[in-house]
């Protein structure tokens, strides 16, 4: 009776013994029947005992990098199974060739139309005797006065112009043609320098019926507008070269819009814009025209100034007044991929590329400036191919582990066989398998 547990022990053991001899030879045979690779080294441990499991060992490596291989894997492809994309929420598009129309909306500054600006001197030297327009923002018409000025010279050419007549009218008879040729010529010469200082037609027409020289000489408006600059006061002296009024016509205004570098590609001169009111100035979106681009580009903000005229019909636009400038801007269909797509960690940029049959494989990609909600692609990617466009950074950090564990399989011992294995089937720690 004492003997009975020590032989119920021994019974269990040998029980456990021969299921585990049953099991490997199940197992051996299965391997011999399913998996070609496996047969050489079966055979081989039949023939020669332990020394040819190495053998075995190798042949199924390279039974996996094979079916790796004939799975579209590369060095750097990972293996997602389709649960596991369904779990993180991998979705994909196409990189594909589409028309690129950006649009762009920046800040702009109304402004004066510099062509309709004009700036008032008189042309003799002399005291202003009394203004008409006396403040800046006054409206003024074609045509109306502005202010009369006293000048000696223009006193003395008049009284001048007066004595050629004169002449003229009593050596209009003299038998000598050079004599009459001569008052003719000093009253074309008079008439030229008044006509020279801005005296009008009707003015000097009056001068010759009257036979009086006017005391002052009146200046008038060119042009519809409003005065921007006012330097005429009575009593004070005026000389040529000093500016009495600037005017403009506000008819016409400019918008200055500004758009950065690689924008200009673009923009163009003829392309329509639309001007809007971000304070409620007015309930319409204006339309207008790009004019003018400038050549230079501002080295503080690196951005490059467009000029769209505008038609101010009822002058509703004021100058300095801030708006908002909207250019649809057509470049043409170019290969490109969702902005999502692209993956930027400060030195390179990259994109997921969904290889097939759950590989995706991280690829540099070279892409211009975005347009919308797209990068253009300038290489890295052909049409047709797909990129992953969610979940990126959860795959990525899968290839990062893979090319550490690749790293770790060639510094220490013993990992070696596991090492081409991992490129293609299982990923440790994730539990994907190749197919």
């Amino acid at each position: 009776m004492a003997d009975t547990p020590r032989t119920s022990r021994l019974a269990v053991l040998a029980l456990v013994a021969g299921v585990s001899l049953g099991a490997g030879a199940v197992g051996a045979v299965l391997a011999v029947r399913y998996l070609p690779g496996w047969q050489p080294a079966v055979a081989a441990v039949a023939t020669t005992g332990v020394d040819a499991s190495s053998d075995a060992m190798a042949a199924m490596d390279g039974h996996a990098a094979d079916s790796a291989a004939a799975a579209g894997a590369t060095d750097d492809a990972v293996y997602i199974s389709p649960a596991r994309q369904q779990l993180i929420g991998v979705r994909t598009a196409v990189v594909s060739r589409r028309p690129l129309d950006a649009t762009l909306r920046t800040v702009g500054t109304i402004a004066y139309d510099e062509t309709r600006v004009a700036q008032i001197h008189t042309k003799v030297t002399g005291w202003i005797d009394e203004v008409y327009v006396d403040f800046v923002g006054k409206a003024v018409r074609k045509g109306q006065p502005l202010f009369t000025i006293y000048s000696p010279e223009l006193v003395a050419t008049q009284n001048e112009y007066l004595l050629a007549l004169r002449a003229q009218r009593q050596l209009g008879d003299s038998r000598f043609a050079e004599t009459r040729d001569g008052a003719d010529a000093l009253v074309a010469a008079a008439r030229d320098r008044l006509q020279l200082w801005d005296i009008s037609e009707a003015q000097i027409d009056e001068l010759e019926r009257t036979g009086r020289p006017r005391r002052t000489l009146t200046l008038y408006s060119p042009f519809d507008g409003v005065v921007l600059e006012r330097n005429a006061f009575a009593g004070q002296y005026v000389s040529p070269e000093m500016s009495t009024f600037r005017i403009a016509d506000l008819s016409t205004v400019w918008v200055h819009a500004q758009v950065f570098e690689y924008e200009t590609r673009g923009v163009r001169v003829g392309q329509r814009a639309e001007i809007r009111f971000p304070y409620g100035q007015s309930t319409r979106a204006l339309k207008g025209t790009i004019a003018f681009i400038y050549p230079e580009v501002d080295p503080m903000t690196r951005r490059v100034k467009v000029r769209i005229a505008l038609r101010n019909a009822g002058f509703e636009l004021k100058p300095e007044t801030y708006v908002t400038v909207v250019i649809r801007a057509g470049l043409g269909a170019q290969l490109a991929v969702p902005r999502e797509a692209v993956l930027d960690n400060g030195d390179r940029r990259y994109a997921i590329v969904a290889r097939g049959q759950g590989y995706f494989e991280p690829r540099a990609v070279e892409i211009g400036q975005p347009v919308d909600d797209f990068f253009p692609v300038l290489d890295g990617l052909a049409e047709g191919e797909r990129v992953v466009t969610s979940a990126q950074f959860l795959i990525d950090s899968e290839t990062n582990l893979q090319a550490a564990m690749q790293a770790m399989s060639m510094t220490m011992p013993g990992m070696e066989h596991g090492a081409p294995a991992t490129r293609g089937g299982e990923r440790n720690g994730h539990g994907g398998h190749g197919p």
